[in-house]
């Protein structure tokens, strides 16, 4: 695969595609942040045994990723959660129609990520969050290629499904 870079090398390239994947999951920003968190602290703590050759470390901090979302939903299933979500206050009208736009935009792909399994979600932040291939994807589910590309498809379908007959003026 590569030579294996230094970890904050691999902490800066990475950080944003292993957020979006966990937030995806949990769709809840303050949650994603501290899983991140984790899961760059558990990827750092164990940096000395992985190995480039394996898998690409995008695969590989995924698959951290993966286990502590896991590990996430199975503490929050003992415990309640309460999600509050605000439009962020901005400095100019312009500014705050884009915010408006982008709110409305993010609570739909949440409606829509809501409606759809926790496999499903692990999927799709797979693919589209940290842009992993379907082989790596595979690799990281313990699924074949053809598998994975299937499901992806077939999640694809109903996610679609979800917003016809809409368009953007329905989400604003």
């Amino acid at each position: 695969m590569g030579e294996k870079e230094d970890f904050a090398e691999v902490y800066e390239k990475n950080f944003k595609y292993v957020y979006n994947v966990v937030y995806m999951r949990v769709l809840h920003r303050e949650t994603a942040e501290d899983i991140t968190g984790e899961v760059f602290v558990k990827a750092w703590q164990n940096y000395d045994r992985y190995d480039p050759s394996i898998a690409s470390v995008v695969t590989w901090l995924c698959a951290i990723a993966n286990n502590e979302v896991k590990m996430h939903i199975r503490k929050a299933s003992t415990s309640r959660e309460f999600v509050t979500d605000e439009l962020p206050e901005t400095e100019t009208a312009d500014e705050a129609e884009e915010q408006t736009v982008l709110w409305a935009i993010n609570r739909e792909a949440e409606r829509i990520l809501s409606a759809v399994t926790d496999a499903d979600r692990e999927l799709l932040s797979m693919r589209l969050a940290a842009d992993l291939s379907f082989k790596e994807v595979a690799a990281i589910l313990g699924i074949s290629e053809k598998a994975a590309n299937e499901r992806y498809r077939r999640t694809i379908e109903r996610c679609r499904k979800l917003t016809e007959g809409k368009s953007m003026e329905d989400f604003l």
